[in-house]
């Protein structure tokens, strides 16, 4: 056999043996969508030229040269224009203006044009669940992929998107584990898994050596670079990351897993977009919902799969949120009891926990907070 014969035979071996699943293929599209450029969207017979619609924002908002191009929005943006939807909808942007579109995706009071709204195509609601997890404003620039001259573009399954957390904990490996002693624990080991549906490894510290027959105390903290390294005061989440460790420690062992969900899963660029709109009188939630998103946008089945892989099925949860117990439950954690983790409250974040108090069920009266029902 010659040499390129030789070649083009050990780079197809490599090809075959490396091709990209499922799940690795929205993991590239989300690169290509963070990088502005857009991808090819398939599914049921149909195709769909996707971009995020942020790359609209500002000078870039004009629409000319499009065809037939569209705006995909989640119900909690279209109530907040006064569109009320139980469902995402489809928004032409054909005639519109570059300062109507900006109203669109960013006006806190937004002066509508006239528009034409439909209700969201499964292929264009999968859409805008890619864009999400790319982080992105979660708002979809939508137009058809009819003819020719889209392959360039990267093309993605529409059934990969929509089951792209549960395929990503299903692919959850251990990278990388080394005993790394802490400043509030010395007997701490750092374990680092590579996949999930983050843009990042995640990590578990496991203080000691628990009893998987026994239920181990269990953190689950989503990492919050303003609070855990910056020191905000706008929450509590750096104390509670520390309290955490201490309270672990103190009780002879345990885990932590900090997760890639900065912001209750909205990424770092929009939890500061929140922030803004906080300023302006709006609480935690509502600041979400005026950008699009639901009050609580994580999941935990790649959290499932680190408590799973490290051996772990029976746990003691430390959290103030009754919803991640039944998050759990969901992949086969089993939460055999819960103990709050209360971190102070201060002239910076009293808003803050009130609102989760009073509008998302954490249980918090424990504080002092004004919340009925405790």
């Amino acid at each position: 056999m010659n040499t390129d014969l030789q070649i083009e035979a050990a780079t197809s071996s490599l090809a075959r043996r490396f091709s990209p699943d499922s799940h690795v293929g929205v993991q590239r599209a989300v690169s290509e969508l963070r990088a502005g450029r857009p991808v090819l969207l398939q599914g049921d017979g149909e195709r769909l030229i996707v971009a995020a619609a942020e790359i609209l924002v500002g000078p870039h908002s004009d629409v000319d040269g499009l065809v037939a191009p569209g705006l995909i929005l989640p119900p909690p943006r279209l109530s907040h224009l006064g569109l009320a939807s139980q469902r995402s909808a489809h928004i032409s942007l054909a005639g519109l203006s570059g300062a109507e579109i900006d109203s669109l995706l960013m006006g806190v009071k937004p002066t509508l044009p006239k528009i034409a709204l439909r209700p969201a195509r499964p292929l264009e609601a999968a859409a805008l669940e890619l864009v999400k997890r790319a982080y992105m404003l979660p708002a979809a620039l939508v137009q058809p992929g009819a003819g020719e001259d889209h392959a360039r573009l990267l093309h993605v399954d529409a059934d990969a998107v929509k089951n792209f957390h549960d395929d990503s904990a299903r692919s959850l490996a251990i990278a990388a584990r080394s005993h790394v002693p802490l400043a509030d624990v010395e007997d701490a080991e750092i374990v680092v898994f590579r996949g999930g549906d983050g843009l990042h490894d995640q990590i578990a510290i496991v203080v000691g050596e628990p009893d998987p027959r026994t239920p181990v105390l269990t953190r689950l903290h989503s990492a919050c670079l303003t609070g855990d390294f910056l020191g905000s005061l706008k929450c509590d989440c750096g104390e509670q990351l520390r309290l955490a460790v201490r309270d672990i420690t103190a009780a002879g062992g345990g885990v932590l897993l900090y997760l890639d969900q900065e912001g209750r899963g909205i990424g770092l660029a929009n939890k500061i977009r929140a922030y803004g709109l906080q300023e302006q009188g709006h609480d935690t939630l509502d600041a979400d919902a005026i950008l699009g998103y639901g009050p609580d946008e994580r999941r935990y089945g790649v959290a499932s799969a680190m408590l799973k892989l490290l051996g772990y099925r029976d746990i003691m949860l430390m959290t103030n949120n009754p919803g991640k117990i039944s998050a759990l439950a969901e992949y086969g954690i089993r939460v055999l009891g819960h103990r709050r983790l209360m971190g102070s409250v201060n002239p910076h974040n009293e808003v803050y926990l009130t609102t989760k108090a009073q509008r998302a069920g954490h249980l918090l009266g424990k504080l002092g907070l004004n919340v009925a029902g405790e």
